[in-house]
């Protein structure tokens, strides 16, 4: 009978780490590559994207949300420095539940992630079509509504075009753009007309599916399967091409916190308790968990162990050197937009872009489009990247079909087909569904991966306390009796997890029963750990 909760032998893992040839990934990844991968995976959505979410969650207190986000991975990101360090293999998570906890456990971890990572993907590719379509703006050329969001997106950004122009004809006495004109949109959009409704349906022009409005967003599909080409091509290519796109992004982030600085008016953050904080603490929390999707970057970092040149070294360095960097930029970013424009009128698709194009500044607006295109790309990369590596590594331990998820390329020694389907995957999810949705579904998973592998650091200090280490989790004493910083990383995390929503738990425990029918059904029998312990009971 198969022991489902084996665990994978450390020295196998460590010996997996060592081997190279043709049938294995390129080690060309060093420190700075590792760092920018990280800061490429994270600063993007939480400033481009996923602020905007962020502030009709909490209002101006979005900045102690942010901190609260930067905390918890703080936590999760020193545990996972250890454990990256230690077994430098594909897989993040998935392998150091594996070593730790067993096979199911290893396997609940690997689906999971697979709702992080794939579903962060969509998520981003979303968020890149609505700054693509400011963009084209920019030259003239303007595409369809319906073809440039999915409908119920689509439909709301046609309603609020709608109501623009409905308060420029009836107050033209407001100016575009001032704190009048702002509060009078947001009561506006509160209580709409019928006539700005009618009015939103007629912009948007859809088509009709058997009678029903239709929408589809046609750069997100599109711009997903062109991340999907690059990375087939290899990973050293990739790691050049997102370099370049960090160092354009942090310089537009920069100038997004210079510039907006001088026109935030500090009514905006409230004049007490209550006004900063509209919906209080709880709000503070929905909206840390809703924005931790911002976060994942880091650990993303971790899944490309095998491709690390000294991965015991750079892995730390990339996993912590990425995530101070970008929880300085997010706090900052996220004062400045609540600065700038009342929470309640914060764009959810583009925040940024939409903050300064409220105060006429529309060639800052540009610059801001251009900058969160390069973000939002280099994130799509380095989700896309996760996800292939995490299935490579499952199709290697025989939890997956081999021949598909683990095949490499010949010639760009990249896992092609598995990087194909999860790209395909990603593009239609992310050019039919609502943002703020798919965002929600990726939230849960991120969550639940960094509290196992807070969990798993405790586990491996008691059960193999000799194996070199060459980074340690600190704050873990007495041989892991009182593990501080685990405990924390799995409070911290976890209170963000309840704080997602009874919804989002149905989703997550859905998604993971459709995992275990598989592993039962297949991963089971064809894994390469059970096929161990068979053989070493036959002889």
């Amino acid at each position: 009978m198969a022991n489902i909760f084996r665990r994978k032998p450390l020295h196998l893992i460590v010996s997996e780490a060592k081997e190279e040839g043709d049938e294995h990934l390129k080690r060309s990844l060093g420190p700075v590559s590792l760092t920018a991968l990280g800061v490429g995976a994270v600063i993007g959505a939480g400033i481009f994207v996923m602020a905007g979410l962020g502030a009709h969650e909490a209002g101006p207190s979005l900045m102690l949300s942010f901190t609260m986000c930067g905390v918890a991975c703080t936590f999760a990101g020193l545990c996972y420095a250890e454990f990256a360090a230690m077994i430098p293999l594909a897989g993040s998570a998935y392998t150091y539940s594996y070593a730790t906890l067993g096979e199911l456990f290893a396997w609940i971890i690997g689906w999971d992630l697979t709702l992080e990572y794939a579903m962060g993907a969509s998520t981003v590719s979303s968020g890149w079509s609505n700054n693509f379509v400011e963009f084209l703006k920019i030259f003239g050329v303007k595409i369809p509504l319906w073809l440039s969001y999915d409908h119920w997106t689509g439909l709301d950004q046609a309603t609020k075009i709608a109501a623009r122009e409905f308060l420029a004809r009836m107050h033209p006495e407001l100016a575009v753009g001032s704190n009048g004109f702002l509060d009078a949109l947001k009561d506006l959009l509160a209580r709409p007309p019928a006539d700005v409704v009618a009015r939103g349906h007629a912009l948007l022009n859809a088509p009709h599916l058997f009678g029903v409005e239709i929408g589809f967003n046609l750069p997100a599909f599109v711009i997903a399967l062109i991340i999907t080409a690059i990375l087939v091509v290899g990973i050293q290519e990739s790691a050049k091409f997102n370099a370049t796109i960090v160092i354009i992004k942090v310089s537009v982030v920069l100038f997004v916190l210079a510039l907006g600085s001088r026109y935030i008016h500090p009514g905006n953050w409230g004049h007490d308790w209550s006004s900063f904080a509209p919906f209080g603490f709880a709000g503070i929390s929905a909206a840390a968990a809703y924005i931790f999707f911002a976060f994942i970057g880091f650990d993303a970092v971790s899944t490309t162990a095998q491709e690390a040149r000294n991965p015991q070294r750079d892995l730390p360095i990339g996993i912590i050197c990425s995530l101070i960097i970008c929880t300085l930029l997010y706090v900052g970013v996220a004062a400045v937009l609540t600065g700038m424009v009342p929470w309640q009128l914060v764009n959810i698709e583009a925040p940024l872009t939409y903050a300064f194009l409220d105060h006429n500044i529309g060639w800052a607006g540009d610059i801001i489009t251009c900058g969160a295109l390069a973000g939002l790309t280099s994130v799509m990369l380095v989700m896309l990247i996760g996800q292939t590596r995490v299935l490579y590594a499952m199709a290697s331990d025989g939890l997956l079909p081999k021949k598909f998820f683990a095949a490499i390329h010949p010639k760009f020694q990249t896992p092609w087909k598995n990087t194909i389907l999860v790209g395909f995957v990603a593009a239609m999810i992310g050019s039919i569904t609502p943002i703020n949705k798919i965002g929600e579904m990726v939230n849960i998973g991120t969550l639940l991966a960094f509290v196992m592998v807070c969990a798993s650091i405790i586990v491996l200090r008691f059960k193999a306390p000799d194996q070199p280490r060459p980074f340690r989790t600190p704050g873990i004493y007495f041989g892991g009796k009182l593990p501080i910083v685990p405990a924390l990383g799995i409070l911290a995390n976890g209170y963000l997890m309840y704080s997602l929503g009874l919804w989002n738990w149905v989703r997550l425990i859905v998604w993971l029963v459709i995992g275990l029918f598989v592993y039962f059904f297949y991963s089971v029998k064809h894994s390469k750990v059970q096929a161990l312990d068979k053989a070493t009971e036959g002889m």
